[in-house]
């Protein structure tokens, strides 16, 4: 029963490949999340040990497609809008997270984290993190259930509050690459939006995931790890994938033709957004679920609001 619903959902992810009314179009990336997660809650994920690799690998994948049709000069322009915003707003996130885990006396270790996840790239900076701290697996749990609620919210809210409050493609793309967490959530709620706001979103959250280099120099130095152990932990954790990025929105810029298949290349490029929100989906659990806990969800809660309200009005009335 469980493997065959799996792979019916699966297969409603590959609605992208095929031309769709814009409306229908538009709900795929965040119809495929709820639907990874009531699989998950009800049946569970009968293939967890294959889609847990999977998903980054899509994520990845679909990523550096995505570069393919995006032209290197617009890809700079989307990226450097967005900079010294994230410069601030990342130093204003590490700093209130650091009084509000006092102040509700959360572990330090996992106020750490739900406060790299929500300043950074949600799940992937808090893996980078947590590999430097040596974060125990339960502290690991709470930021990633943390992070995965309100990624999972922000899909669905963002393009619905973007057209209540009058943003254009490319001020929404700002927003939610400043304000959600995860690359693909990122790309799924810019995807409902639009594709001008697709792109723009993709190379905002990009441009600040780069962040993830310095911050996580930093914490291990202000953790006495060495240069030599900082590096070896952390190799593994930076999603290097973005250099490839670059390089094939480089190409597409050097070789104009390529362009003309930039429609299909989106299209294949949101499918596996689609697919990997699908499988984030699925590896969510009620265990994970119930060691949330309410005061990390507070610190989590707390935080999104004040990057998503300051992100706003940066975007909206600069």
């Amino acid at each position: 029963m469980a493997k065959a619903v799996f792979f019916i959902l699966a297969a409603l992810c590959l609605a992208p490949l095929f031309k769709l009314p814009t409306e229908i179009a538009a709900a795929v990336a965040p119809a495929a999340l709820i639907l990874g997660t009531i699989l998950a809650l009800t049946l569970g994920n009968p293939y967890a040990a294959q889609t847990k690799p999977l998903q980054k690998t899509l994520l990845q994948a679909a990523v550096v497609a995505l570069g393919f049709s995006m032209d290197i000069n617009k890809v700079i322009q989307a990226g450097s809008s967005g900079f010294l915003f994230s410069l601030a707003s990342i130093s204003a996130v590490f700093i209130i997270g650091h009084f509000i885990t006092k102040a509700l006396k959360i572990r330090p270790v996992t106020g750490l984290l739900v406060s790299t996840g929500t300043a950074i790239c949600g799940g992937s900076a808090i893996a980078a993190i947590s590999s430097v701290v040596d974060a125990p697996e339960e502290d690991i749990s709470v930021a990633i259930g943390t992070v995965f609620i309100l990624n999972a919210v922000a899909l669905i809210l963002f393009p619905i509050l973007g057209h209540t409050l009058g943003l254009t493609q490319h001020q929404f793309g700002i927003w939610a690459g400043i304000a959600i967490h995860d690359v693909a959530s990122v790309a799924g709620a810019g995807t409902a939006y639009g594709p001008e706001a697709l792109d723009t979103a993709t190379a905002v959250k990009l441009s600040r995931v780069l962040f993830l280099i310095p911050i996580t120099a930093i914490v291990a130095y202000f953790n006495h790890r060495t240069k030599t152990e900082t590096a070896e932990k952390s190799k593994v954790q930076i999603p290097w994938f973005i250099g490839l990025f670059i390089l094939a929105s480089l190409a597409r810029t050097a070789f104009p033709p390529i362009g003309e298949y930039a429609p299909i290349i989106k299209q294949v490029a949101s499918t596996g957004f689609a697919l990997s929100l699908f499988f984030i989906g699925t590896a969510l659990s009620k265990k994970a679920l119930k060691s949330v806990g309410i005061r990390p969800l507070i610190l989590g809660i707390v935080l999104w609001i004040f990057i998503s309200v300051a992100a706003f009005f940066a975007v909206k009335f600069t």
